[in-house]
């Protein structure tokens, strides 16, 4: 079991929150509005109204005991980066905070924020994709530039192995993993045989990504 303390109890904190929890991690939920804190106080292990801002009222919440601090605050670029230095301070090993934009993420980033996750962002890269092709089943952006995407199976690459194909010489992409019915196979053999209806997981830039779904 891990401990969590998640700044921000929005939709997309009190998601994080209740899930984590879910999944049997310690989680603890905070606020600074406490209607929010409330809605989720039964689906955490605590929830607690505080204000980031202010000094005295962070002092006693033991974020030393907590492995990671994500903080989920959007709205409130002053709150979001108290609460960064506020974990920074305590000695939190991993720090996730979540961005609107690239500046706010660089400025996180710079005082203390270990990982930038950009929701919005990314799910308009997902939705967009989905929407625009046919082979692309889902779509995450690990970073610029450099995504994971779930892939129907070309009808060219069908009945042929990977090492025939010469996927990551050719195409410049990697297989990470293969669905095939409701089975997952990692890290593929080369001498495996790709068969109709299979789905690959691949890893690879993005513009190699669209040349693959232009094939």
């Amino acid at each position: 079991m891990k401990s969590f303390v998640v700044f921000g109890c929005g939709r997309f904190g009190s998601t994080i929150a209740t899930t984590l929890t879910g999944l049997g991690n310690e989680v603890l939920a905070i606020d600074n509005n406490f209607e929010n804190a409330q809605a989720i106080s039964d689906q955490v292990t605590t929830a607690i109204q505080c204000d980031v801002l202010d000094e005295n009222a962070t002092k006693d919440l033991g974020l030393k005991n907590f492995d990671t601090a994500i903080i989920a605050i959007g709205s409130n670029l002053e709150a979001a980066i108290m609460a960064t230095i506020i974990s920074k301070e305590a000695g939190i090993p991993y720090i996730i905070a979540k961005a609107k934009t690239e500046r706010q993420g660089g400025i996180l980033e710079k005082i203390g924020a270990d990982k930038i996750i950009y929701p919005e962002r990314d799910m308009a890269y997902r939705v967009a994709h989905n929407m625009t092709s046919s082979k692309i089943l889902d779509y995450i952006q690990l970073s610029p530039g450099f995504s994971i995407v779930e892939l129907k199976l070309l009808p060219e690459w069908e009945n042929k192995t990977i090492e025939e194909l010469k996927i990551r010489n050719k195409y410049e992409i990697t297989i990470l993993g293969i669905q095939r019915n409701n089975d997952i196979q990692i890290a593929p053999k080369p001498d495996t045989k790709l068969v109709s209806e299979d789905v690959l997981i691949i890893l690879g830039r993005e513009e190699a990504i669209e040349k693959v779904e232009k094939i």
